[in-house]
């Protein structure tokens, strides 16, 4: 691991000033023809159009992904399609989250930049249908559900993985697009949409796990993305329901990333209430977890909305080195307590919450 992280991360108490929130609210371009970037902020929805023959891309620069996470406390199930300029994969993946023990990991790779190309967008109706060799898959997104279908093989047995997953009326996400100092047409955009509620199966052979609501959700990882060589990220979110003081339920979820470019004009991290966003500043983990991964992670925004303490169970890590380029992450799961504060300053009191927060070395 390395001993400290790129210069282009520095921890928001050493920041100068408080992070801004510019929020975009109306269609705008990404890119301008010669690949320069022209929007640097986020938004409730995605507003960012992409046109990916703007992208100034080297080998291995633009990464188009669709990443889906369903966790439901006792397994999660990966669904996963991933562009990366010269290949990629389709994939679908489960895991023990009590043993870590990767029970199926089903892949499909495929060469080159325009055989496999997804949607420019991931938060409106689309659909995504295509094959990769004998694997097959369907992303089937509509206005108040979005399905996924996979079909594929792992230790020579069919896999098939079948997700339902619903979209609440008026469900808001949060798209944020990040620059980097040292390329004006290097950025990050991603749409990270949460606060789904799933159902669905995961068979390979005779076995079967399947999930369902209320303790299973959905969190989309949507990526479209130029960027440079090496960086590192931090990336923790979750589901639940809570109830409030007169016993109504409500559909709360969290999203917090940083470190990935110049965070200068906007953070990715939010509340959600039901299905709305409520922004908060930067977060950030108070000391740097490098051998303290199984140790309490300690989270604070600089606005002092979020303060939630992460207690671990399970350090979920893989290290995939392809000489090339490397990604090297400790996904840990734990449970969750803490408060949050709302944009009307109503606190909410969160406890007995299983999610993750990962940190991820990239070298691609």
């Amino acid at each position: 691991m390395s001993k400290e992280l790129p210069r282009t991360y520095v921890p928001f108490k050493d920041w100068k000033e408080k992070s801004k929130q510019i929020e975009y609210t109306e269609e705008t371009p990404l890119l301008a023809p010669d690949g320069t970037l022209l929007a640097k902020g986020w938004a409730r929805k995605n507003v960012f159009t992409y046109n990916r023959d703007y992208v100034k891309t080297g080998i291995m620069s633009r990464k188009e992904w669709d990443f889906y996470n369903i966790c439901d406390g006792e397994f999660q199930v990966l669904v996963s399609f991933a562009n990366i300029n010269v290949g990629g994969y389709v994939g679908a993946k489960l895991v023990n989250l009590k043993t870590g023990e990767v029970v199926v990991d089903s892949i499909a790779y495929f060469l080159g930049a325009n055989k496999h190309v997804p949607p420019a967008k991931g938060d409106v109706p689309n659909r995504y249908k295509d094959k990769v060799g004998k694997t097959e898959f369907d992303f089937n997104t509509k206005e108040t559900e979005r399905t996924l279908w996979y079909k594929g093989s792992y230790k020579g047995k069919p896999v098939e993985v079948t997700v339902q997953m619903d979209i609440p009326q008026g469900l808001e996400n949060i798209t944020t697009v990040f620059p980097f100092d040292e390329d004006p047409t290097k950025y990050f955009m991603t749409t990270k949409q949460m606060c789904m509620p799933c159902e669905g199966r995961f068979v390979w052979g005779d076995y079967v796990y399947e999930f369902s609501k209320p303790a299973a959700f959905c969190t989309m990882d949507w990526g479209r993305v130029n960027t440079v060589h090496k960086m590192v990220w931090y990336w923790g979110s979750g589901n639940q329901y809570i109830k409030d003081e007169n016993g109504k339920e409500h559909l709360f979820g969290f999203e917090i990333t940083w470190a990935i470019g110049n965070e200068s004009n906007a953070t990715e991290t939010c509340i959600f209430y039901d299905g709305k966003v409520h922004k908060i500043g930067a977060v950030d983990v108070e000391k740097f977890p490098k051998g303290r991964f199984l140790e309490e992670w300690k989270f604070i925004s600089e606005d002092g909305r979020f303060n939630m303490t992460m207690t671990p169970t399970l350090d979920n890590h893989s290290d995939v080195d392809f000489k090339v380029g490397r990604m090297n992450c400790h996904q840990i799961f734990g449970n969750w307590h803490g408060y949050v504060t709302l944009d009307d300053g109503t606190k909410l009191e969160i406890k007995d919450l299983f999610t993750f927060c990962e940190y991820v070395e990239n070298r691609w």
